[in-house]
Formats: structure tokens, C-alpha cells, sequence
């Protein structure tokens, strides 16, 4: 007799589309617990720059991968889907249902899909070696050297994205094999869980509108004070935390490279940037269900109703 598949529901989009208040109402609706799918919300000291949740608003709901580590930590994919599933073990357990709650495409993927890593084990000296090499002569050349082994991840791996980058040409040197063609071979893999994938958005011009404003209001908030705390600490532009939005940016500033005004131009277009590539990932994606906020004419409410109308009834 087959096992019945449990539930697993993922409410993801591109950034600054109002995925966070939402989500509190979902798992509410549903008798859920959020796990975060963000490869920067998991450090501490970064709230403004990653827009993380505060702890008003989670309403007391129980929130996992959030602030476990610290910045000059290294986190990806792999320590990912290890915690993501151990918190889904606990959640399962207490008969709740695991919600995933993020815009890391290739992080809900890994969960979603149950992505097999084991072919590939970490090699500590050559990712240091590759970000050494990024860090003496830069992204761009570091990106070059992706394109000569694996043209398809190049051209789907921002060069900014050195994280994703070393991976890749790790991946690459450990197994003759290019990571294009084992992530193609992953993403037809059936889901092991009852999926029921949202993936929530609005008018390009609307959502990009939304992402300048959050920028702003990420500065009046204090976040260049918070790369300083972070500086003050000893993190370093190297570190893998710091290559997310915006932190990279201020550091060039606080280094003396470019104004502040070039810094908050620079992270408002990064960011853009960012949230299309996000929903290109999703469009790749299978079995997604797209729920676009202006057809409910942006009331919450509606848009809530709307996906509780896709799940099953609890009980």
C-alpha cells in the first residue's frame, strides 16, 4: 500500500511583493509553522537589509531557519535542505504543516523535490579557493570561468551570485559533470510531498515601484548604521553574508568607492534585477500556482481566500 503523501504547502514570489503579512494569515488559516527560505535571514544582526520579520509581526507563530547563525558563518543550499527538513520532522510531529515562506527559488526546490547532494561533498579547499580567486580578480572573471565549463549555468547564474558560482564550478571539479545537467535531472523528479506551490505577484511596474520604496524605507530605518554595527564586528565584505543585496553595496560606500547615493541607485537596480530573475526561476518551475494580487485587487482578504479555496479542508 503506497504511503499517503504529506502536506507541504510553499508561498514564495519575488521580493518586495508582500509575501511576509500573508503568510502569518496562511498558516493561521491552515495550523501552520513557517519555515524561512531566505539565504540571508538566517544571520543575525541582518534584519533591515533582509526585511526580516520582526517578532511583533509573527503574531506568535513559530518561525524556523531565522537568525541560527552568525554572519560569518557560511550557509547554502545543502545546510539548507539538512535544517529545513529536520524543522519539517518537528512540525510534522506536532500534526502542523510545514509552510515555506521565501524567495530562494533553488532552496525551496532542494526541499520540494528532495534534491539528491550526495554526489557532490564539500571541498572546503577549493571553495576557498574560488573565492579567493573572486576576490583578487573579481566576480565577472570568476563568472568567465563558469561559462567555459557550463555555458546553461552561466547563463542562469548571475555573475554577482558568487556563491552559486563557486558551487558550480565545485560541483563541476568534483565530478567531471556540469551542474546545468544534474539540476535539470533534479527538477524532474517528483515531489515527494502533497505540494501545493503559491507563488504570489504583481504588475512588473507595480512590484518595482514597491522595491524602490523599500529601499528608502530600509534607509530611514537605519541600514547603513546596521553594516556599520556589522563592520565593527569584524564582517568582512568577503564573507558570503555580505554578498546579499544591499550589504555589498555599503560596504563599497563605507570603503570610500562610491557615494551613497550611488550605493542606494546601485541597490534599488540590483534589486529590480534581482526580483526578474526570481520570476524566471518560478516560471521554470512545474505545478506552480500563480496568484497574481491586482486580479483580487490587492485585498488580503481575497487573495487569502483564494488559496484556501485550492487546499483541502482540514480534518
Amino acid at each position: 500500500m503506497q504511503q499517503e503523501k504529506k502536506r507541504l504547502i510553499v508561498l514564495t514570489g519575488p521580493t518586495a511583493v508582500g509575501k511576509t503579512k500573508l503568510s502569518i494569515a496562511l498558516v493561521r488559516a491552515v495550523g501552520g509553522e513557517i519555515i524561512s527560505a531566505d539565504s540571508m535571514q538566517v544571520y543575525r544582526g541582518m534584519d533591515i537589509g533582509t526585511a526580516k520579520i520582526t517578532p511583533e509581526e509573527m503574531g506568535g507563530i513559530p518561525h524556523h531557519l531565522i537568525d541560527i547563525l552568525s554572519p560569518k558563518e557560511e550557509f547554502n543550499v545543502v545546510s539548507f535542505q539538512k535544517l529545513a527538513m529536520k524543522a519539517m520532522e518537528g512540525i510534522y510531529a506536532r500534526e502542523k504543516i510545514p509552510v515555506i515562506v521565501g524567495g530562494t527559488g533553488f532552496y525551496i526546490q532542494a526541499v520540494t523535490n528532495a534534491i539528491d547532494f550526495t554526489e557532490s561533498e564539500a571541498d572546503a579547499a577549493l571553495r576557498e579557493e574560488l573565492f579567493d580567486f573572486a576576490r583578487e580578480h573579481g566576480a565577472a572573471a570568476l563568472h568567465k570561468k563558469l561559462e567555459m565549463v557550463d555555458s546553461v549555468a552561466a547563463a542562469q547564474i548571475h555573475e554577482n551570485n558568487i556563491k552559486r558560482v563557486v558551487r558550480a564550478l565545485e560541483y563541476y571539479a568534483q565530478t567531471k559533470k556540469p551542474i546545468s545537467e544534474h539540476n535539470e535531472e533534479q527538477t524532474k523528479r517528483t515531489s515527494p510531498y502533497e505540494l501545493y506551490y503559491f507563488v504570489l505577484t504583481a504588475p512588473r511596474a507595480l512590484l518595482y515601484e514597491a522595491i524602490n520604496r523599500r529601499v528608502d524605507q530600509m534607509m530611514t530605518d537605519g541600514f547603513l548604521d546596521e553594516v556599520k554595527h556589522l563592520k565593527a564586528q569584524g564582517v568582512t565584505r568577503g564573507m558570503l553574508s555580505m554578498q546579499g543585496l544591499g550589504y555589498k553595496e555599503l560596504f563599497a560606500y563605507l570603503d570610500g568607492e562610491i557615494t551613497l547615493e550611488n550605493a542606494k541607485e546601485l541597490i534599488k537596480r540590483d534589486t529590480r534585477h534581482f526580483a526578474k530573475r526570481q520570476l524566471t526561476w518560478f516560471k521554470r518551475e512545474r505545478g506552480v500556482i500563480w496568484v497574481d494580487k491586482s486580479k483580487y485587487q490587492f485585498d488580503e482578504a481575497k487573495i487569502l481566500d483564494a488559496m484556501l479555496a485550492l487546499l483541502p479542508k482540514k480534518g
